[in-house]
């Protein structure tokens, strides 16, 4: 298996794009200057694009990945209606989503079926903090979570790309827990949200027949001795959803917590000290590496993930470009 890892970093405007051998190392492929600001990527279902979102000029790109050796080429781009803080794609490559925080709205852009943009079909508004936007396993749930609203707002997807508001509409966490990314287990049957602001994770359960979705745990993902302001950003789990990494960029701390066999049940295992303030970090299809970004080191590094507790360990750190802040995954 080839795998392909992508680096966004706004400051300098610029993807950087590595080749991950299967001893976790990394070699540059390419560097990409991006037309503004590039910040959230996502790789297509079918894995032919990389879509990023910019800005000052609201736009998602969309980038041809090359099979042989991922290197990008720019194929097309459509304008957003607000800033790109997180894009995603349903599972079928047919709709990309774009949630924007400062907009406060979750906006839906078809994919046509050569893989490019168009316009947008429909923006749902009044998400206060819109942080990002999560397909469920089935391709029906969205689930967006409003970081100010305390809450992960819950639309069904339609099959022009229409969100309609659930019954019941919404979740709510506690409040000052401030829902930003999520992430969900290999078995459908369980969610989880890396709060933001009280540096928690939430486990919502999926499976009840009659559509009920409630969290059967919250835990602290924090050191004991941790006093500092609580800023987590980000949450990924390994393919064989046995580990769930969160990173908090006060503290520049991943958590690494290990997972029931059924996904109910987190466990906290260790902390494992990272690159400067990191934004974003991704997990690579073996589930052997996580690469981690670091927003105010300007670097990235990566880590293999060992043993039963899913521990890290540093295997390489390397220079980028000016502000990372996501990196995403592509095996082909």
């Amino acid at each position: 298996m080839k795998q392909t890892v992508y680096t966004a970093s706004p400051e300098s405007q610029q993807i950087h794009v590595w080749s991950l051998n299967s001893q976790g190392e990394l070699t540059l492929v390419q560097v990409v200057d991006a037309p503004g600001q590039v910040q959230p990527m996502v790789i297509s279902p079918d894995k032919r694009f990389l879509y990023v979102g910019v800005r000052p000029e609201f736009r998602v790109i969309a980038y041809r990945i090359a099979p042989d050796d991922g290197r990008l080429s720019e194929a097309g781009a459509a304008a957003l209606p607000g800033s790109p803080t997180h894009i995603s794609t349903d599972r079928q490559g047919k709709f990309l989503f774009s949630a924007s925080y400062n907009a406060g709205s979750v906006s839906v852009t078809p994919l046509g079926q050569d893989g490019l943009p168009g316009n947008v079909v429909f923006q749902a508004e009044g998400l206060e903090g819109c942080h990002s936007a999560n397909i469920s396993p089935d391709n029906r749930t969205l689930w967006v979570p409003a970081l100010k609203q305390d809450r992960i707002c819950l639309f069904t997807l339609s099959d022009d790309g229409a969100l309609t508001a659930q019954t019941p509409a919404e979740v709510a966490t506690v409040e000052g827990a401030g829902p930003r990314h999520m992430a969900f287990h290999p078995n459908q049957q369980y969610a989880y949200c890396v709060n933001e602001l009280n540096g928690s994770v939430d486990v919502w359960e999926l499976k009840d027949p009659n559509g009920k979705i409630e969290c059967v745990q919250t835990l602290d993902m924090m050191p004991p001795d941790f006093s500092d302001t609580r800023w987590a950003a980000d949450i990924h789990i390994t393919p064989d959803g046995r580990h769930l990494y969160t990173c908090d960029r006060t503290a520049s701390t991943i958590t690494v917590f290990s997972v029931s066999e059924d996904g109910s049940v987190l466990a906290i295992e260790g902390y494992q000290p990272t690159e400067t303030q990191p934004r974003g970090f991704n997990v690579d299809h073996s589930g052997n590496y996580l690469i981690a970004a670091g927003q105010k080191s300007h670097h990235i590094a990566v880590y293999e993930i060992k043993g039963e507790q899913g521990l890290l360990e540093e295997k390489g750190r390397y220079a980028v470009g000016q502000g990372p802040m996501w990196v995403v995954v592509n095996a082909h």
